[in-house]
């Protein structure tokens, strides 16, 4: 895997963020994103670069159990629809229950971005709120600070610095 990506890759990486806060039937969440990450071979995605893990408090109860988040790079040959068309059947197999805006879950995967795609129909990308979150953003500066926003073109490590959302966010022990 790689840790250093020039522009052109940057601008074609289809970018997406991981995050659970419950283990599920896993030992532990970093052994069920561990797990998600491997899974997201089998739908086409493959991983070129990914952060490190990131714990911050839920939100918008702080009072919930606490999230692992990260990030990766994936090339692809699916669209954006059949990407989250994916991303949604790995959080399935995972146990995913869509019951509740903001619940504990065992696992988020978000589209954030597809190379420089600005989408705004059935699938939106990128994600309308992904810019606002340290624990997207740390990830995503870690690995490609330089990625640029495909509507504002900022960096995500400036993005990651004026985050306003999870600003507890930091790299996991």
């Amino acid at each position: 895997m790689k840790n250093q990506f020039d522009q052109n890759e940057l601008d074609q990486a289809v970018v997406v963020a991981l995050g659970c806060s419950l283990p599920g039937s896993y030992p532990s969440r970093e052994a069920l994103l561990e797990a998600a990450l491997e899974a997201l071979a089998s739908e086409g995605l493959t991983v070129t670069g990914r952060s490190s893990w990131w714990t911050s408090a839920a939100w918008p109860d702080p009072a919930a159990p606490a999230y692992l988040n990260g990030v990766v790079l994936v090339e692809t040959a699916l669209s954006s629809s059949e990407v989250l068309t994916a991303l949604h059947r790995i959080e399935a197999r995972f146990g995913r229950i869509r019951a509740e805006p903001n619940a504990p879950r065992t696992l988020d995967l978000d589209l954030i971005a597809h190379g420089r795609a600005a989408l705004d129909g059935a699938v939106v990308v990128p994600h309308p709120r992904a810019h606002e979150r340290l624990f997207v953003m740390g990830p995503l500066a870690e690995i490609a600070p330089d990625w640029r926003h495909p509507v504002s073109g900022r960096t995500a490590a400036d993005l990651a610095d004026a985050a306003i959302v999870g600003t507890d966010a930091t790299p996991a022990a």
